[in-house]
Formats: structure tokens, C-alpha cells, sequence
């Protein structure tokens, strides 16, 4: 099981450490992908960088990492659901085009996880999220 958490941050309130869980840090880890630098090169490692998107509000990788077909129409427009905190990630398991995952957040101070087992597939080369299995 993989862990991830947490908010070290930068003099310029960047995160230091990833939000993954990651033993590297944001800008060589999840900030590469959040910035394009490079594409995710496996499921795990999309959905890793999904939640740090969700962490840290980058919109844009959420949508560019969303297939078109089960992408939410106003995902950019809409934003990101503002009053919950994500405190943590656990991959419990995972294939090659799926990752089973906790991801832990409160929401006025209240714990709660979101379990999912996501789907995912390459297009043109690049891994996207799908959906939810279960």
C-alpha cells in the first residue's frame, strides 16, 4: 500500500514535497505532468498526478487527462469543489489500465475517504481516466 499526503511547502507556497506521497518532490514528480514537461507513463502514475491535481486545483491536467467522452461539460468552467481538503492518498491495488485507490479529505472538519476503482486508456499514446468501476 502507497501513501501520499501531506502540505511541506516552498518559500513561494508551492509544495515541496508531492502530494502524491511520492518520495520525490512536486516539481520532478506530479508538477511535471501538471506543467507538460513529460506525459504519465503508466495508470498508477496518471492517477497519482490526478489527485495531486485535485490537491493543488490545477484544472487544466484534470482536463487534459479526462477522456472526452466521460469528461464533466463544465469541469473548467465549474471549478473544483472548494470546501473539501484532501488530506491523503492510498493505492491499495492496481493493473495496467486500472488503479484501485482511498483518497482521504475533510470537509468542515469532517474525515471521509472516496474509494474508487478507476479505468483508464490510452489515446494517441497517452494514458486519460475514464471512469469509475465500482
Amino acid at each position: 500500500m502507497e501513501t501520499g499526503g501531506g502540505d511541506v511547502t516552498g518559500p513561494l507556497g508551492r509544495p515541496t514535497a508531492c502530494p502524491c506521497g511520492s518520495t520525490a518532490s512536486y516539481d520532478s514528480c506530479c508538477g511535471a505532468l501538471h506543467r507538460g514537461a513529460r506525459q504519465a507513463g503508466t495508470a498508477v502514475e496518471l492517477m497519482r498526478s490526478r489527485y495531486s491535481a485535485f490537491v493543488l486545483g490545477e484544472v487544466d491536467h484534470l482536463f487534459r487527462t479526462w477522456h472526452p467522452r466521460t469528461r464533466p461539460a463544465g469541469l473548467v468552467e465549474d471549478g473544483l469543489d472548494t470546501g473539501r481538503t484532501w488530506t491523503g492518498l492510498e493505492v491499495l491495488d492496481h493493473g495496467e489500465d486500472w488503479v484501485e485507490f482511498d483518497a482521504h479529505y475533510t470537509v468542515d472538519g469532517v474525515a471521509g475517504v472516496q474509494h474508487e476503482r478507476s479505468r483508464f486508456e490510452q489515446r494517441a499514446g497517452r494514458w486519460v481516466y475514464v471512469d469509475a468501476l465500482d
